[in-house]
């Protein structure tokens, strides 16, 4: 295999695993940081069991997250060497904020929350935790900056044939790295609803099948258990995650939603040739791909053949009407 090839092949194979991890992390700590702050304020019982339960899950994945991300940091000076030289004034300067500032505050405040279970004040316990989940998502922010930056360049100059910083400031405030970061952080939270979802629904439905609840005239009998501390506590463990879920699943859609049209309408203002690349748009027009067929690896348009379209909607996505053709890959490429 081309060297190439394969140094693609590795850094996105790592990219995708790492990224399995981040937006339920992202997420998901958020959740256990309300749930926490509930058991702080009310001390009952179910809200200790869900803050430890959804609290051991969120440190295995956030342990998996880590040790995927390191390997990226690696990837970059390894795989991608010449690129990391030519960029690294610019591109060094938020992945080493992450790395110094926020991945320390993040993985500190979390070790003091592991551990300080019956040891700190539940106050500070609570602010423990919520520091941590600050850090992790002030990290994201680093990370989307130097994304961003990659996608729109600013605050910076060419200087003997290297983009040097110019701006701190403006790099910082890239506007396509905030909308990024928005869209990244609403749909975390989003991935972090269906995951309560999905795996409360599993616990109710054991119950039931196990025979510990049992469904009378339209109307749940809960039962109890003495395995597994399967009592009416645990029913409502699991009901009120459900809920929880759903809850914050469907508010951060209407977030995912909001951004991610925000995002598509920077992309075709910045990057017109990589929005009709994702859309599979080879001609100029309207409507927006469903399903798109093609040659792996096809270097034509010929090869490319759309079968389910929905006119009009490529256009809202891009311009907020549906008329407006959007410029496709053969229209774009004379332009470049």
């Amino acid at each position: 295999m081309d060297p190439l090839d394969f140094g693609r092949w590795q850094f996105g194979i790592t990219t995708v695993y790492h990224f399995f991890m981040v937006p339920l992390t992202l997420g998901l700590g958020l959740v256990v940081t309300y749930l926490y702050i509930c058991y702080v304020r009310t001390k009952k019982d179910e809200y200790k069991r869900m803050t430890k339960f959804w609290g051991k899950l969120y440190l295995i994945n956030f342990a998996m997250g880590v040790a995927t991300g390191l390997v990226q940091e690696f990837q970059f000076g390894m795989a991608w060497s010449e690129y990391s030289r030519f960029v690294g004034d610019v591109f060094g300067a938020p992945l080493a904020m992450e790395g110094l500032f926020a991945f320390f505050v993040e993985s500190t405040f979390l070790g003091l929350w592991i551990f300080g279970w019956d040891r700190l004040k539940p106050a500070v316990h609570a602010f423990c935790l919520f520091m941590a989940v600050l850090g992790s998502w002030i990290s994201a922010f680093f990370i989307l900056v130097a994304n961003s930056w990659m996608q729109h360049p600013v605050g910076a100059e060419m200087i003997d044939g290297r983009p040097r910083m110019t701006d701190i400031g403006a790099v910082l405030m890239n506007p396509l790295a905030w909308v990024t970061f928005t869209h990244v952080i609403t749909a975390s939270i989003q991935v972090a609803g269906g995951f309560l979802v999905g795996i409360a629904w599993y616990k109710l439905w054991r119950r039931r099948k196990d025979g510990i609840d049992k469904v009378v005239d339209g109307k749940v009998v809960v039962g109890e258990s003495d395995k597994g501390a399967r009592d009416k506590k645990d029913f409502q463990v699991w009901l009120k995650s459900l809920r929880l879920g759903a809850v914050v699943g469907l508010l951060a859609f209407a977030g995912v939603g909001a951004s991610g049209h925000i995002q598509a309408q920077m992309m075709i203002h910045e990057q017109p040739m990589k929005m009709a690349a994702a859309e599979a748009a080879c001609h100029d027009g309207t409507a927006f791909s469903v399903l798109t067929v093609g040659e792996l690896g096809a270097q034509s348009c010929d090869k490319i053949t759309p079968i389910i379209e929905v006119p009009g909607v490529l256009s809202f996505l891009a311009h907020d009407n549906f008329d407006t053709p959007v410029k496709g890959i053969q229209t774009l490429l004379p332009e470049y």
